[in-house]
C-alpha cells in the first residue's frame, strides 16, 4: 500500500473561467456562504484571506464527518489560472505528513471552465485511506460554486 501519492478530479462547469477563478483568489472567504459542506472559515493568521502569508481554519464536511484543518495559499499564478494550497493541522494533520492541494481552471469554451483540482499526500502509516473522500468534497464544492455563479 502505498504511503504517498497524487489524486485528481477535474470538473466542467458552465461558468468563464475569469469569474470561477475570482472566486478563489479574490473572494474565498465567501465560499463558507456558498457551499453546504463548509460549515465555517476564518482568518487565524495574517491581514488578507488571499495573501500567501495568511492561515485559515476551516471546519467542513466530507465523507459524512465534520472534519477541521489550516489552509495557507502557497502561491497563485494570475496567467496560468492556478492556485496552490498547504493544508495541514485538525484532522488532516492527524492522518497526513503533507497534504498539498492545487487547483487550475482552464477555458472550454466562452462560457465553461475545466476545473482540475489535484491532490498530494503523504500518510503517517498505510493505514490512513487515501483522501478520495477530500477530492469528492473538492469536486462537489467545485459545482456548487459553479451553480451559484451560473445563477448570479
Amino acid at each position: 500500500m502505498a504511503i504517498s501519492g497524487k489524486i485528481s478530479v477535474e470538473v466542467v462547469i458552465q461558468v468563464p473561467v475569469s469569474k470561477f477563478f475570482h472566486i478563489l483568489a479574490k473572494e474565498f472567504h465567501n465560499i463558507q456562504n456558498i457551499c453546504e459542506r463548509v460549515h465555517e472559515g476564518n482568518l487565524h493568521e495574517g491581514d488578507d484571506w488571499h495573501c500567501t502569508n495568511s492561515v485559515k481554519n476551516w471546519t467542513c464536511l466530507v465523507d459524512g464527518k465534520v472534519i477541521t484543518f489550516k489552509e495557507k495559499i502557497e502561491g497563485i499564478h494570475e496567467e496560468k489560472k492556478l492556485i496552490k494550497y498547504s493544508i495541514f493541522d485538525g484532522d488532516i494533520g492527524q492522518n497526513y505528513k503533507l497534504f498539498k492541494s492545487n487547483v487550475q481552471v482552464t477555458e472550454t469554451n466562452n462560457e465553461s471552465a475545466s476545473v482540475k483540482w489535484t491532490i498530494e499526500y503523504e500518510k503517517i502509516n498505510e493505514d490512513v485511506k487515501t483522501p478520495y473522500s477530500f477530492l469528492e468534497f473538492l469536486e462537489r464544492s467545485t459545482i456548487e460554486v459553479g451553480d451559484h455563479l451560473h445563477k448570479a
